[in-house]
């Protein structure tokens, strides 16, 4: 891939660094890329954040009022949005009026040099402004143009894109909450993080084809789609198996057991994904002679029988507590987990050793997921102000 020297100039920082200079000479797998970000709230924001990571240059643009998650609080840190610092580290802010004619040409500019640029706007939104996929890449033939949607931009494309409404007509509420109750939302954001992740995985594979052909083309990711995609074995179920499930509490509608199960102080997650593993857990809990009931021989027979065999399981997880349970079936090779709030996953995560808590700047995040043994992600810059490179980023545009 070829990146013209202009692209280049802005890998600078005002004290002169490269960013492979900041990283110690490291050198990450996007560097050289410019991503133009104007995304906002959740699902864009964690994808050039993930970008960003991986070396990528994002410049993010924000309308004169900010990013709406800069006020979703609480919680804050210092009097900042969490919310807003979760997904934008490791980019350059700059506020620009698209109803100013010298911000709207800074934006043009900005789409004119980018190798990626990524909006989610209400389809079409963007035509007025000339920033629009037709209108960029009529001048910018290489970009890779990425646009998020809540519903499409067919005739969907004026219903606002918000994960909860999109959590609602999926299906996923009515799979969400017990059986006897209510439906609920997930407890995040879940589609649109799943939409970031396929708008990653859409760039990265259209920046693949451009290599090859030198031809940009524009990505479409939709809440919906990846909702309907993100269901999997429930999606599945109804398309090529004609049933619509239903709410089931914790409980597996392929598997038993494969739920919280109570012990002496609390519940424990206990999984049988498998008959070895069922078989394990009966010699944990010396229940040997389960092994030999015809209800509970394979994992079809002790879902469809598993109201007969819980009671079973629960009397005997009753004679101890989770913590010892945990090791001790653990040990038998019995997949278990106790159910933690997030301080207690992120402890789990310190001791073994995953290390899940970086700074960027003095700022803490969680770290990228994705581990690289040549090019590991970078943790540079913290989550920018608002406009708080806009002075050198102009300057950049007028060169």
């Amino acid at each position: 891939m070829v990146v013209d020297s202009a692209r280049l100039d802005i890998e600078t920082d005002l004290s002169g660094q490269s960013s492979a200079q900041r990283s110690g000479g490291v050198v990450g797998p996007l560097s050289g890329l410019l991503v133009a970000d104007f995304s906002r709230i959740l699902a864009g924001p964690y994808a050039t954040m993930l970008l960003a990571d991986l070396g990528a240059d994002v410049v993010k643009v924000e309308g004169p009022g900010g990013d709406d998650t800069r006020t979703w609080m609480p919680p804050t840190r210092d009097g900042v949005s969490t919310y807003y610092l979760g997904t934008n580290r490791n980019k350059r802010s700059i506020a620009l009026d698209l109803r100013d004619p010298e911000d709207l040409a800074a934006a043009q500019e900005l789409a004119a040099r980018a190798d990626v640029m990524i909006e989610n706007f209400k389809p079409g939104g963007l035509a007025r402004f000339g920033l629009d996929y037709a209108s960029v890449s009529a001048g910018n033939a290489g970009i890779v143009y990425a646009s998020i949607s809540g519903f499409g931009s067919g005739p969907g494309a004026s219903l606002p894109g918000y994960d909860l409404m999109v959590q609602a007509v999926s299906g996923l509420m009515s799979l969400t909450g017990d059986a006897d109750g209510p439906p609920f939302r997930a407890g995040i954001s879940v589609f649109d993080v799943m939409a970031g992740l396929h708008a990653t995985i859409g760039i990265l594979a259209a920046l693949r084809h451009r290599d090859v052909t030198g031809a940009g083309q524009q990505v479409e990711v939709n809440l919906l789609s990846s909702a309907l995609s993100g269901l999997v074995n429930h999606s599945s179920g109804f398309v090529a198996g004609g049933t619509v499930p239903f709410r089931m509490g914790n409980a597996h509608p392929s598997l038993f057991p494969y739920e919280p199960l109570p012990v002496a102080d609390g519940e424990l997650i206990v999984i049988a994904g498998n008959d070895g593993q069922f078989r394990k857990l009966c010699h944990a809990l010396d229940l040997e002679h389960l092994l030999e009931d015809p209800r509970f021989r394979r994992n079809q027979d002790r879902t469809a029988n598993r109201e007969q065999l819980r009671p079973l399981l629960v009397q005997r997880l009753a004679a101890k507590t989770r913590d010892e349970w945990f090791r001790e079936l653990t040990a038998a090779g019995v997949p278990c987990a106790p159910i933690n709030t997030i301080d207690g996953g992120v402890a789990l995560a310190e001791s073994l050793g995953l290390g899940p808590v970086v700074e960027s700047g003095s700022v803490p995040g969680i770290r990228n997921p994705i581990t690289l043994s040549a090019t590991p992600a970078r943790y540079e810059l913290p989550p920018p102000g608002l406009d708080e490179h806009g002075e050198e980023i102009r300057l950049w545009l007028k060169n």
